[in-house]
């Protein structure tokens, strides 16, 4: 079945961002906040729904797929099915297209077009994918085409899916079906999805984190799974933005996947998170953030509806963004968890066995919201800290990040942005501030000459001091108050790790 969507008779084509947000509001889709940003909300689903997730298995993908219960596969005659029905769903109403492409690096451009029935979601798109120039257009047939109509429902007993919400990636047709959910986040991550398929194949390893770089030119990386930092610690006012979420790691260097950011703002602060907060404005979709109806002022700590609240706004709206978003490989790469138990130690150095150690592991905990039926932090390991956005085996990154690592000799240390003394409800999150300390003792080398004390429980070793930081908080045993909890806490975490690493 070929379409050419730009042709169909209701289609809105590559508006811009204001007649985007013009169309939502009269289609009354969302509302203005005081700040000018459309707040929208997402209903059912608040989060990814990965029980929904599905593979064509067809082509290449059939032997290349490390398939799974994250990784399902769907058959291509129901896929086929399933795409008629949406075509014929979409022809009989209007239709918001949005042309654009990722991959920061031109050699590496991935074009995309994105079909919506909903004007929001294509605004989403225009400012989270790279958007062309002037007079620029897609080529030929798109990479990857997204059909997203969330007001259509699937038929589970005939169409094959689990529920009514279906996500299903056909990389043979170049198709992405989205429909059942109002959750803009797939999208995003589909097309993520999609490029950690395409890209380790030609040798370019594809990475779940966020990169900035100082006024040297020295580039960091923070890895890490929804909810630990990505975006906040990276949106940093003494380093230039590259990106906050998903980059790619050539032999040239690295760059930025994406034209934009989609940042958590549950408890949004402007003392602590300045450049997210002044990001939020005219153009930027706030999804489930909870709006005054009067005054039109919105509450950044109501959860009412999620704790998975988002900001999505085009990189540029980061004062001092890189643009294009490319760097020089990595001086320097942290991993972040959230750990739910709050036994790891806030800072942490690792060796580059360690370091493959927990890349293989990526533990943290999963926080309320960023998937469905998520109403609490669970302690969850998460292959090479993006096991959900992986279609191959975990072993087939890994072996690419440790042949990066080694032959460019970069130091790796973990931060843990969690609790500390007491798992969660006991404990208390670890400050911003002192986690930002942590970060800049690391990238400015400030602890060359501190001694490192190694935890071989954990595979790590944690130092003695770091500047800007009490000296107490940097061994979690001693932050507990009942030593003997805070040992059975550990043994319990370690014997998960060693659980989770044995199938490796």
């Amino acid at each position: 079945m070929k379409t050419d969507w730009t042709q169909h008779p209701n289609a809105r084509v590559n508006l811009s961002a204001e007649e985007l947000i013009q169309a939502a509001l009269e289609r009354n889709e969302g509302s203005l906040a005081a700040n000018g940003a459309l707040v929208v909300a997402t209903g059912k689903f608040t989060g990814r729904s990965p029980n929904d997730r599905f593979f064509v298995k067809n082509g290449a993908a059939e032997s290349a797929i490390s398939w799974s219960k994250t990784n399902k596969p769907f058959s291509p005659e129901a896929f086929d099915k399933l795409l008629g029905k949406m075509t014929t769903y979409l022809n009989n109403r209007e239709v918001f297209i949005h042309d654009g492409y990722t991959c920061a690096d031109t050699h590496e451009r991935f074009t995309i077009r994105t079909v919506t029935e909903q004007a929001w979601h294509n605004l989403f798109v225009h400012q989270l994918f790279l958007r062309f120039a002037p007079g620029e257009k897609i080529s030929g047939t798109p990479g990857m085409t997204i059909l997203c109509a969330p007001n259509f429902k699937a038929k589970p007993q005939n169409d094959g899916t689990n529920s009514d919400a279906f996500i299903i990636l056909n990389f043979e047709k170049k198709i992405i079906l989205i429909g059942g959910t109002h959750y803009a986040g797939e999208m995003k991550k589909s097309i993520f999805t999609t490029l950690n398929y395409l890209l380790p194949g030609r040798g370019i390893l594809t990475m779940h984190c966020s990169a900035n770089v100082g006024e040297k030119g020295d580039t960091a990386l923070f890895f890490g799974l929804s909810g630990t930092g990505k975006t906040t610690l990276s949106a940093d006012n003494s380093r230039r933005l590259i990106g906050d979420d998903e980059h790619a790691w050539s032999d040239k260097g690295i760059f930025n996947i994406e034209g934009g950011c989609y940042a958590k703002c549950i408890r949004l602060s402007q003392e602590f998170e300045p450049q997210i907060w002044n990001a939020i404005r005219k153009g930027t979709v706030l999804e489930n953030v909870v709006m005054n109806p009067e005054t039109k002022e919105l509450n950044y700590n109501d959860d009412t509806l999620t704790e998975n609240t988002r900001a999505a706004y085009p990189i540029e709206y980061i004062d001092n963004a890189v643009i294009p978003g490319v760097g020089g490989h990595p001086q320097v790469i942290f991993f972040l968890t959230a750990d739910a138990f709050g036994v790891l130690p806030p800072l942490s150095k690792l060796t580059p066995d360690e370091a493959m150690y927990h890349f293989l592991s990526g533990y943290t905990a999963k926080l309320a919201g960023t998937e469905a039926g998520v109403k609490e932090p669970q302690a969850t390991f998460s292959n090479c800290f993006g096991a959900p956005f992986l279609p191959r085996a975990a072993n087939f990154y890994a072996k690419m990040f440790g042949e990066k690592l080694r032959k460019h000799n970069v130091p790796v240390y973990l931060i843990n942005t969690g609790w500390q003394g007491g798992p969660y409800g006991i404990g208390k999150r670890i400050s911003l501030p002192h986690t930002r300390a942590m970060i800049n003792a690391c990238l400015k080398g400030e602890l060359s000459k501190v001694t490192f004390t190694p935890i071989p429980q954990f595979h790590l070793s944690i130092p003695s001091e770091c500047p800007g930081v009490p000296i107490e908080i940097l061994n979690p045993r001693k932050s507990w108050d009942d030593e003997s909890a805070y040992i059975t806490q550990a043994e319990k975490l370690a014997e998960l790790f060693t659980k989770n690493f044995a199938k490796f």
